[in-house]
């Protein structure tokens, strides 16, 4: 099999470079694994859905603080991993992906089967080891839409040369750039990067969008990491590969 054609793979990542945006960026949940980057644009966003419990869950947390309605769903586990009384949360034992059955639930059907307003602006937090591909292009464009802040950790970006995979990958992506941009992309250390045909490419990374009414897309951040970023394991540090923002 052919490998993707290098210009392909380049103008996809040109189009996922992060704007800088006239808002701060502030860190919800731990300093480490589970703690993410987002907007400091969270008034009048109502609920926060975040399909992969695992162990940490301080970014559902804090969200709960900020007033947040918290929904989290993950087969995997019994429940979420914290003190809360299930009255403060809502926990669904199923996977997110793109049917409806005893083990999975789409995105479309788990978010519809609460009485949210069509009105209100949501939060997702996305964090599934590689059903997100999946789950997103199952996705429909409205429900996209109501979400105001998408933080999702992408995997298996070192495949982007095997055509196949890039071409679910880009269509997942400029699915989601249809309606958001990204303001920001941290590296999971624990994978380390990937460096084919003059390409640096994270194995995995969390990638934060924001809505494109919630401002103005003009330029762009030219330095990376950021004073809020925080490795995720112990691994060696790694930083954001230049490929993947414009360079001051």
């Amino acid at each position: 099999m052919k490998s993707t054609p290098k210009e392909r793979v380049k103008s996809l990542i040109e189009r996922l470079h992060p704007y800088q945006i006239d808002m701060d960026l502030i860190r919800l949940g731990p300093n480490g694994d589970g703690g993410y980057l987002i907007p400091d644009d969270l008034d009048e966003v109502t609920a926060c859905f975040s399909p992969g419990v695992a162990n940490v869950s301080e970014f559902e947390q804090d969200c709960l603080n900020l007033g947040m309605k918290v929904y989290m769903a993950d087969k995997s586990v019994d429940k979420p991993n914290w003190n809360i009384t299930h009255g403060q949360y809502d926990f669904i034992k199923k996977y997110i992906g793109c049917t409806n059955n005893s083990g999975f639930i789409t995105m479309d059907q788990w978010v519809n089967s609460f009485s949210l307003s069509e009105g209100e602006d949501l939060l997702l937090q996305m964090d599934i080891e590689g059903g997100e591909y999946y789950s997103l292009i199952n996705m429909s464009d409205s429900l996209m839409k109501r979400f105001r802040i998408l933080v999702i950790e992408f995997h298996s970006l070192q495949y982007f040369w095997n055509p196949i995979f890039f071409d679910l990958a880009e269509v997942v992506f400029d699915k989601i750039l249809q309606t958001h941009s990204c303001v920001h992309i941290h590296p999971n250390n624990s994978c380390g990067v990937d460096y084919q045909f003059g390409i640096e490419i994270p194995r995995v990374a969390e990638f934060t969008f924001l809505r494109n009414d919630r401002t103005t897309f003009e330029n762009y951040q030219t330095q990376f990491p950021h004073k809020l970023d925080h490795d995720n394991t112990n691994n060696e540090h790694i930083v954001l590969p230049k490929d993947w923002y414009k360079c001051s």
